[in-house]
């Protein structure tokens, strides 16, 4: 009887906190026309509580009712407020209105926010943020965010990488709209082929991600939303240059055809054509590069289907190495030289069934094929690779008797054929992988989230794979919560592509074991607290993970003649903690303090047959960045600098290097540096202007490049770049906007 009783207990839990809760959409009306369209990230909150949340891409979202407020506020950057007076109603549509006659914007978009109501720690990185830096791509996204830092991969290339959590962002999975996407092959310069105009807005997940995207998340799980074809802007011009002689176009249309159709183009082009060697050490500072990129995408929207579909293309050539080199000289014994052509072309189409008076249950299925072919060579050594992909998903999401209890459930399948030869080495592999996955929600009043997901994925080459994750988050007031997760994650390596930058170099390449795939667990938690001093508002953000992997391809190249790669034996760990300040001290003025500490280690085999736990190279263990952002009435101008210091990293001793720590036994330490960025901004009702400087405190490493003098010799390495290689840089770009 006493199994009954809490049965029938639940069930009127159920009943009632359904009642307790509101529903419903945001859209956005534009001065002039009757076109209703979907507004996302539109803050909603309770007036006089801090409870609130933000609408997601078509516009809904969930709110718990309250009892000390009946009057609900929704704002957004550049429209009306709307404040609603709640009586019982269950669900409600608003709608704000665009208003380019208000004398001044009071309630202003958040540069980046946390999710409140995801258990899952989540930063949304908006457009605002992204306009504080020139932004050219994905990879120069994250000059303002504490939690991801980018560098460059080596100092020949121009490949740039990111790291989260202590890791490398391989072990970050990276989706464009929730589909995996940059992966593989494209490890290597993926990060630039997204450019940051095309950018609406990037979530950052830190821990192990949903099942319903796959299994490769490890650390965490980045999400890029790309521009819409509805969007309110026809006509989205943005160029650009710099002082290295970089310049860019960026061009994005939108037309809508009728009520339910709409259509956009998205164009880039970009190119480098200076050769420059500010440290006179014989070698290009950065390759010389052409990029084309397009992407067209349509959208069909109506009461009961939403279906998006469209191709992406993109060819890009590179050219570094000494001086002199030229593409022609390919293969030359007398002048180093390094070159990369890439094409890549990629196809996809998202359909999602809507049921528009259960708006709790939804149908979505993604189809999304890539093609991939790189051919690129170091000196006299050739590297090829291909890819092709195929990747599918079918998602069914409902509730269980109430919306406290949710559900998402469906099939995926991946299908990854590569084509990898370098010098004599060939690495080629067909994988297969369906799956099958579900992950359940239980929510008490957005005060207590749970989110448990498992699933089973059957790889051709490695077995049956089990990922199971929970996500928790507790609401100790209205303004503090907790959150913790854990989650096991699975990925296959691709050794070349994700370590390319070390193949600039004199070492032997080997693979002393059959490589298997890549297992990890990540543990989590983070406390978020909103507090009000005065009239000063802010938050803060303490949060610790580790990464412990149960395997972990090992990229040995502690002896300068050799790049090793083997499995695990032995430990390999990774524990980040961070702490993260914000607060608004004056109107329109917005400061950022954030700290990071990062402690990661793996054995390393030695020669005797021991083992060694090691510090892993080329990491910062200690991070201290500062923001601050202020901008003058009617945002005409605005003004942002981002301070980073960065801790020394841990390299291998190849001979002397100018600035080095070798008081070490054993190993060489980087110094430590300061970067300053900064940017103004002029905004007109259609125009913005933009001038900027990045690494104005002109910090330089002086030898990234060992044996730069013979590059043909034994101990030559362009690998160890763990600071800026060019210097000081200034842009200059244009900004311009034609709304419907």
């Amino acid at each position: 009887m006493k199994i009954y009783g809490i049965i029938v207990a639940l069930l009127l839990t159920s009943i009632v906190v359904k009642a307790q809760r509101l529903q419903g959409t945001v859209n956005e009306r534009t001065t002039g026309t009757n076109k209703i369209l979907p507004l996302t990230g539109a803050n909603v909150y309770w007036s006089g509580s801090s409870t609130a949340t933000v609408t997601d891409s078509l516009g809904h979202f969930t709110i718990p009712l309250r009892a000390k407020s009946n009057q609900l506020v929704v704002s957004f950057v550049g429209f009306l407020n709307d404040t609603i007076k709640i009586s019982g109603e269950s669900e409600i549509q608003i709608i704000l209105t665009n208003d380019v006659s208000l004398e001044e914007v009071t309630i202003r978009e958040n540069a980046s926010t946390i999710d409140r109501l995801s258990p899952h720690q989540t930063e949304i990185i908006t457009t605002r943020t992204l306009a504080k830096a020139a932004c050219c791509n994905l990879s120069e996204s994250f000059e303002t965010n504490a939690a991801i830092s980018v560098s460059s991969a080596d100092a020949v290339t121009g490949s740039k990488q990111i790291q989260m959590l202590g890791l490398n962002g391989k072990y970050i999975q990276t989706n464009v709209e929730n589909i995996p996407n940059i992966r593989g092959l494209a490890a290597t310069f993926g990060m630039n082929f997204i450019p940051g105009t095309w950018i609406q807005s990037i979530d950052i997940g830190k821990g192990a991600g949903s099942v319903v995207s796959g299994y490769e998340s490890m650390t965490g799980q980045i999400n890029v939303e790309l521009q819409k074809p509805d969007t309110h802007e026809k006509l989205y011009l943005n160029t650009y240059v710099n002082s290295f002689g970089r310049g860019e176009i960026n061009l994005n249309l939108s037309h809508q055809l009728n009520k339910k159709w709409s259509t956009s183009l998205l164009s880039h082009g970009s190119a480098l054509k200076n050769r420059m060697d500010k440290n006179q050490d014989g070698f290009l500072d950065l390759p010389l590069y052409n990029q084309v990129n397009f992407l067209n995408r349509w959208k069909y929207q109506s009461e009961k289907y939403v279906w998006q579909f469209g191709a992406k293309v993109l060819s890009e050539d590179r050219l570094g190495g000494q001086n002199d080199f030229k593409s022609d000289m390919k293969g030359s014994t007398a002048v180093y030289g390094f070159g990369a052509n890439i094409n890549r072309y990629e196809f996809f189409s998202k359909l999602a069934r809507l049921f528009p008076n259960k708006p709790y249950k939804g149908l979505g299925w993604i189809v999304n094929a890539t093609s991939h072919d790189s051919k690129s060579y170091f000196g006299t050594t050739d590297y090829n690779g291909r890819q092709n992909t195929f990747y599918t998903n079918l998602i069914y999401q409902s509730i269980i008797g109430s919306t406290n209890h949710s559900f998402k459930t469906g099939l995926s399948y991946l299908m990854d054929q590569y084509k990898e030869n370098y010098g004599t080495l060939v690495r080629n592999r067909n994988e297969s992988v369906p799956g099958a996955f579900f992950e359940y929600t239980y929510n008490h009043l957005d005060k207590f989230v749970a989110v448990a997901g498992g699933r089973v994925d059957v790889h051709n080459l490695y077995g049956t794979q089990w990922t199971p994750r929970l996500h928790l988050k507790y609401s100790l007031t209205n303004e503090t919560a907790l959150r913790a997760s854990v989650g096991k994650g699975f990925r296959v390596a691709n050794p070349f592509a994700e370590y390319y930058g070390n193949l600039v170099s004199s070492r032997t390449v080997q693979f002393l074991d059959q490589l298997r795939p890549e297992v990890s667990w990540n543990f989590g938690a983070s406390l978020t607290h909103d507090y009000t001093l005065g009239n000063m508002k802010g938050n803060f953000i303490v949060d610790y993970y580790r990464t412990n992997f149960v395997n972990k391809v090992v990229a040995d190249f502690e002896d300068y003649q050799y790049l090793k790669f083997y499995n695990l034996n032995g430990t390999a760990y990774a524990n980040s903690f961070q702490a993260e300040a914000n607060l608004n001290p004056l109107k329109r003025f917005d400061l950022k303090f954030a700290y990071r500490l990062f402690d990661v280690r793996q054995s390393l085999q030695q020669e005797n047959g021991s083992l060694a736990l090691t510090p892993q190279m080329m990491i910062s263990r200690h991070r201290i960045l500062f923001n601050a952002e202020y901008a003058l009435p009617y945002d005409k101008w605005k003004f942002d600098a981002t301070l980073q210091w960065n801790g020394r990293k841990r390299l291998v001793k190849l001979g002397s290097n100018e600035g080095l720590n070798t008081n070490d036994p054993g190993w060489s330490w980087s110094p430590t540096f300061i970067n300053l960025n900064a940017q103004i901004t002029r905004t007109f009702p259609k125009w913005d202007i933009y001038l900027g400087g990045e690494n104005l405190s002109n910090f330089r490493q002086n030898n990234p490049i060992f044996g730069a003098n013979d590059p043909f010799g034994k101990t030559f390495d362009a690998s160890m770049a763990w600071g800026p290689i060019t210097g000081r840089m200034v842009y200059l770009g244009v900004r311009y906007k034609m709304t419907r």
